[in-house]
């Protein structure tokens, strides 16, 4: 049921997609290649656990390829085709309580859907300054997972109650989260363990959580206007191979020396994006929207 919901979300996606850039003009075309190997390279290590979102941030903020407002919008929907081909792949190949999965699945998504109506109503200074700090979340959480603080975790692949209450309340917080540009990955793998999950289990909750908020949350922003065309294609097409190619060729590789440079290409980016904030007016939210990149 899942998987087929994964289906008809990612669908639901694409429609509003299509129609936002029929009804309201949005300006689309063909990515160019750097623009689907920007896809390429933060899926490929989205999927090996490094994240997507600061990689992407980082990566259209060096090369200037996308309004800062349009930042958040722009990688929701770009991204939300290969999370769910990772949610695809995940789901069917680690064990997991299918019913517990399920409802926090579905909080994560309530969190999303409310945090994209939010995000997608700020102003360019607001949204640079929430993206400031959840890029500094992401290098520290990067920091605590590469100096071996996440914690081993248990064994269970089942919550008990309590347990279960409070990972429930911490998707849904999550899921807001999510839609400023904080990846689920590292909390995730850090607050589940921490309540006794084998660290594996929560690889199907986690793609799956991203893959129904990414879709949910893209549909809002979408309606809006709040994203760039171009750029999402660029990250679908190219995403999708990289999540392939990182899930079935790769075993084993060595990714602690690029951990380190994505921490510190992150950390540039996040206080670039602050002095941007401190020396730009706050903008009306929708007085920028749409534009394209090349503005």
């Amino acid at each position: 049921m899942l998987l087929g919901l994964l289906i008809v979300s990612g669908s639901l996606l694409m429609l509003g997609w299509f129609r936002s850039t029929t009804n309201q003009g949005i300006a689309t075309g063909r990515p160019d290649g750097i623009g689907v190997l920007i896809g390429f390279v933060t899926n490929f290590f989205d999927t090996l656990g490094i994240g997507s979102f600061a990689t992407t941030t980082a990566a259209f903020r060096l090369l200037r390829r996308v309004p800062d407002e349009l930042i958040p919008g722009t990688m929701i929907i770009g991204h939300a085709l290969p999370v769910i081909a990772q949610a695809l792949i995940f789901i069917t190949v680690v064990d997991v309580n299918p019913a517990q999965m399920a409802i926090l699945i579905a909080g994560c998504v309530a969190g999303g859907w409310v945090g994209a109506g939010l995000v997608a109503s700020f102003s360019r200074r607001a949204v640079q300054f929430a993206m400031a700090i959840a890029l500094s979340a992401a290098a520290v959480l990067m920091v605590v997972g590469m100096i071996g603080l996440i914690p081993a975790g248990g064994s269970a692949t089942t919550f008990p109650p309590q347990a279960f209450a409070i990972a429930v309340v911490v998707s849904i917080v999550l899921g807001a989260l999510l839609t400023i540009g904080i990846g689920n990955y590292a909390p995730s793998l850090i607050v589940f363990s921490l309540l006794g999950m084998d660290p594996r289990a929560a690889f199907p909750i986690m793609m799956g959580s991203g893959a129904f908020v990414a879709t949910i949350a893209g549909v809002r922003f979408a309606s809006r206007g709040r994203f760039d065309s171009r750029a999402a294609l660029g990250l679908a097409l190219g995403g999708i191979p990289g999540v392939l190619v990182a899930a079935w060729v790769v075993r084993s590789l060595p990714l602690d020396t690029l951990r380190w440079l994505v921490v510190v290409v992150v950390i540039y980016s996040a206080v670039s994006l602050l002095r941007s904030a401190v020396s730009s007016p706050a903008l009306d939210p929708m007085a920028s929207a749409p534009r394209s990149p090349r503005q």
